[in-house]
């Protein structure tokens, strides 16, 4: 074995083995979405003495950590995310009107003198003129919630101070006033509101005051009262105000179904692809199929490695990077096919690795488009969609590492031990024979390929006016709850249980198992009372998905969206410009419309909504497509030198005919995977499938019928010349393990 092919047998052993490792030892961290609990997203507002800046923003995330602490949420995570957002993931937690009272209230405590009776303010109905602040939230060290049942029944809240000189003083003027005055009194006002206040003693002098540093509030409180008050007394005021823009509650039951889909669909999806590459190419197909096994070991190994969080969508990415393995090996099988059928006497060996050294190009080209899309995901996505995005790309990483590397050293080391037919690589296969045979001239009937695409968008126009696009919660703001159900409910009794229960408005729709209720911005109150209302109806539900999105953040969000696309097609552009012609990419990203566009018109000819999980299905579809003309026009650049003498009408034709093999295998592998997500994905991965399987099936047609026809007319009107052709290298002769020439 020469020296290259044991350094990569080395690595890729190396790559395994640390995978091996990584996947034994350490247990991914789960999004909410698939282990269950509540999401809380806050944005820090200006107050008229402190500007809501990055500074102020840490501060109250300090002060957020400690109240979740203090709540006994077990592992929840908080980050801030911008300048001014703050993200709560609170494992567990499924009712959130508690955690996002207690998280998020806003918690400025402070002490006043009672100046007397007064307009405004006030405690039990009785209204009370207060002095300055004497006192601050940040002078408390500690605050607890005590019952003691000598003393009688009831809750209280003990407070202890940093120093007890400010309360001391502040009480030991306040007992200058005599019994029953009401500037004996002490006022604590939680959020401008008073919440108690106590007489001082009758047994504490004037000018003396309390000593110790400690006091308690008392009032009727129960339990969890008390609780919640001592959590944000002692958790510390908060240096902003806050307000809740999101709110995602997932139950557990859901995200273990979410997960038993998913991984039912990808096995499905897997095993169809291995039977598919396995029939089609034989020996290296069932190479393939076992680094496929790899790519499965090495992506799931860097997501634990990162620290990355797995969602639901990123269960998706996942699974579908598999057909981005896939056609890394297509690319370089077929390759390997023209090289053998091109010089048969060099061997088998010889043949595989030139194919794989000529793929390569079209291969990084592809990649580095989807990779694009998943940063764009990652950088303006929102929720579990950005961890789609995350696992797109090690998805992506991954099949790299899998086909240029794992499949490469396989293959290597048996490919000389078989004959060409049971190689399956001694042959161009039996697509490209037949177009071989026949040689259809798909560019002549060009005018009428535009024409099509034409009409397909004026469909898809269509679908825009007369339908409209169902925008989602995530673009429009307001509330989605699904509740699930225990038997087959009639839509119309739960639509007016909804409507009785106050919300005549919301959209009430039933899909498997499940009633869906969306209304605008609701409280969590109103929640309960909707599933009260349901329950009284239908029969027993039991709140599955609870998503809160705010006006400003809707409006946010689907102008990210926006911008992403956007973006997505200008990079593509550059891109292709860069690496091949301008008129290659903007043929490109022509194609590239009239796939966005009509996967947009379907899912509103179908009523489908619009949302994150749908961006993501728009950016993969993208970087996809992208990735078959990326494929296209390698090829014609590498023709086109060669036959400078022929039309470039013709030149693109013969590329079509050569690269469609490629394109139907890889298109097959892609639809096998998204086919099984589509069929046990449950709703949740339905609709992005559907996506993406209108997506690519589009892509893949717009590639030769789209691309092709665009970039032979732009090419009429450049006065930028043909490429040059490669100079040939002169190389020694040397033999390969078969005894072949090369």
């Amino acid at each position: 074995m020469s020296r290259a092919p044991m350094w990569r047998a080395v690595a890729a052993l190396a790559v395994i083995a640390t995978s091996l490792l990584l996947a034994l030892t350490m247990t991914p961290r789960l999004g909410l979405d698939l282990r269950g609990g509540t999401q809380l997203v806050f944005e820090t507002k200006d107050s008229p003495t402190v500007r809501a800046d990055a500074d102020a923003t840490d501060r109250a995330l300090d002060v957020l950590r400690r109240r979740a602490d203090a709540l006994g949420v077990v592992d929840p995570t908080l980050v801030r995310s911008g300048e001014r957002r703050i993200i709560v993931e609170l494992p567990g937690v499924l009712d959130p009107r508690e955690a996002s009272a207690v998280i998020g209230k806003t918690a400025q405590l402070n002490f006043h003198p009672v100046l007397g009776p007064a307009e405004g303010g006030g405690e039990d109905g009785q209204k009370l003129k207060l002095g300055p602040v004497a006192l601050s939230g940040a002078g408390v060290t500690d605050a607890a919630a005590r019952s003691d049942p000598q003393a009688g029944p009831g809750w209280f809240v003990t407070i202890d101070f940093k120093e007890p000189g400010p309360w001391r003083e502040l009480t030991g003027k306040a007992a200058c006033a005599p019994p029953g005055d009401h500037k004996r009194r002490v006022a604590i006002v939680l959020d401008k509101e008073i919440i108690s206040s106590p007489q001082v003693d009758e047994s504490i002098a004037c000018e003396v005051g309390i000593s110790g540093g400690t006091t308690q509030i008392t009032g009727s409180f129960t339990p969890q009262e008390a609780q919640n008050l001592a959590v944000l007394i002692k958790g510390g005021s908060l240096p902003v105000p806050l307000e809740l823009v999101e709110q995602r509650t997932v139950g557990p039951t859901l995200g273990a179904d979410a997960i038993a889909a998913s991984a039912k669909a990808g096995l499905v999806g897997v095993i169809l692809t291995a039977v598919f590459i396995g029939v089609v190419y034989r020996l290296v197909g069932v190479l393939a199929a076992v680094a496929l096994a790899c790519y499965g070991l090495i992506s799931y190994a860097g997501l634990v490695a990162m620290g990355a969080t797995l969602t639901l969508p990123g269960l998706a990415g996942f699974v579908l990077a598999i057909g981005m393995a896939v056609d890394a090996n297509v690319l370089a099988f077929e390759r390997a096919r023209e090289e053998y059928g091109a010089a048969p006497r060099r061997g088998l060996k010889a043949a595989l690795d030139r194919g794989f050294k000529n793929a390569w190009s079209a291969i990084a080209d592809s990649n580095i488009t989807t990779l694009l899309a998943a940063g764009l995901l990652f950088w303006l996505a929102s929720g579990p969609v950005k961890g789609f995005g995350v696992t797109l790309a090690i998805g992506v990483l991954a099949s790299l590492v899998s086909a240029m590397l794992i499949t490469r050293v396989l293959t290597a080391a048996l490919i000389a031990r078989v004959g060409p037919r049971a190689s399956g690589i001694g042959s161009i296969g039996r697509v490209r024979t037949w177009l071989t045979r026949r040689d259809p001239d798909l560019m002549r009937g060009r005018r009428l390929w535009l024409a099509v695409a034409a009409g397909l968008l004026v469909l898809a126009g269509a679908g825009l006016v007369t339908r409209g696009l169902n925008y989602g919660v995530e673009f429009t703001g307001g509330r989605i709850v699904e509740f699930g159900t225990s038997r087959p409910v009639d839509v119309a009794a739960a639509r007016q249980a909804v409507a009785d229960a106050g919300f005549p408005s919301a959209v009430v729709q039933q899909s498997d198992d499940a009633i869906s209720v969306r209304t605008g911005q609701i409280s969590a109150d109103d929640v309960v009372r909707m599933e009260e209302a349901l329950d009284r109806s239908v029969g027993e539900v039991a709140k599955q998905r609870d998503e809160l999105i705010g006006p400003s953040l809707g409006e946010e969000l689907r102008r990210n969206a926006l911008i992403a696309l956007a973006v997505a097609l200008a990079a593509q552009l550059a891109y292709l410009a860069f690496r091949f012609r301008w008129t290659f990419g903007a043929a490109a990203v022509a194609a590239l419309f009239v796939d966005a566009a009509v996967v947009v018109g379907a899912f509103a000819w179908m009523g489908k909504p619009i949302d994150g999980v749908f961006l993501a299905a728009m950016l993969t579809i993208i970087g996809y497509s992208v990735n078959d003309k990326v494929v296209l026009f390698d090829r014609v650049r590498e023709l086109w030198p060669v036959r400078r003498g022929e039309p470039f009408g013709r030149v693109m034709n013969t590329a079509i005919l050569q690269t469609v093999p490629r394109t139907v295998n890889t298109g097959l592998g892609a639809l096998f995977i998204l086919a099984a997500l589509a069929v046990f994905g449950g709703d949740s991965l339905r609709d992005f499938a559907v996506a993406l399987l209108i997506g690519i099936i589009v892509g893949t047609l717009s590639s030769s019928f789209v691309a092709g026809p665009v970039a032979i007319a732009l090419e009429k009107r450049t006065t930028q010349p043909p490429p040059v052709p490669a100079a040939p290298r002169a190389r020694p002769a040397r033999r390969d393990g078969s005894g072949a020439v090369v």
